[in-house]
């Protein structure tokens, strides 16, 4: 029998929900848009966790319970009471100058709610593990463009492909470059003097792997296990917080 009440995906996915709140509560995100609905929304869903996370089943049978069907149309609920698929672009045109530092950060964590939702069903097929890291993607990007961090010099700002879309990512590897095919574990969003970083490139023994194989946007191929080691305790932490 499983311990769903311990799964790091449920858990992860409750703990984006409060992220997700607390993010929109403010007065950063302008215009019209359903905000309610949108808080609504997500409670239910961690309502719906609540439910699986003592329903001790199995990750298979997880997969075709009503509450993940529901969980995948409620997520999309979401996305669609923000503006729909471009929801973060309307909100950025709508902010002044002094606004949008504190508005890009609260829209990362928007997006990390979102982006551990959409992948709950994927990172559950994956079956019975328990292991931190379970909790997030790990994904394959390739870095378009690199530049400096305007009040750090130990760190860099890359904008990163991963896909269907680009992320901002900083690093403290000053050896990256534009076209370096990194590993990036999709963590909850850290601010970096001003600068938000939507996840963190993985690395081992010296500094940022740099030629890893696999789809832009999908599971990375021959990671070597140490260097999941600091994604995992930054699981934990944000778990704890």
């Amino acid at each position: 029998m499983w311990d769903t009440s311990k799964d790091y995906r449920l858990l992860v996915a409750e703990k984006s929900i409060d992220l997700f709140l607390r993010a929109i509560e403010g007065k950063n995100f302008k215009g019209h848009w359903k905000k309610r609905p949108a808080m609504d929304t997500a409670k239910e869903m961690g309502r719906e966790l609540q439910a699986l996370a003592y329903s001790y089943m199995e990750p298979q049978d997880l997969l075709i319970s009503p509450q993940i069907a529901e969980i995948k149309e409620n997520t999309t609920k979401v996305q669609e009471f923000l503006g729909g698929d471009d929801w973060n672009k309307k909100f950025l045109d709508l902010a002044n100058r002094d606004e949008k530092e504190k508005l890009e950060e609260n829209i990362a964590k928007v997006r990390f709610f979102l982006n551990t939702f959409f992948g709950l069903e994927k990172r559950i097929s994956l079956g019975p593990i328990s292991d931190p890291i379970i909790g997030i993607d790990i994904i394959v990007g390739e870095i378009m463009s690199v530049g400096k961090h305007g009040k750090a010099d130990n760190l860099v700002i890359c904008n990163v492909n991963v896909g269907e879309r680009a992320i901002t990512v900083v690093t403290n590897d000053l050896g990256v470059k534009d076209g370096n095919r990194v590993a990036i574990s999709m963590l909850p969003p850290i601010t970096f003097m001003g600068i938000t970083s939507e996840g963190m490139f993985l690395g081992a023994g010296e500094g940022v792997l740099k030629d890893v194989q696999g789809e832009l946007g999908q599971m990375p191929h021959g990671i070597p296990l140490e260097a999941l080691n600091e994604s995992r305790n930054l699981v934990e932490t944000f778990l704890k917080g």
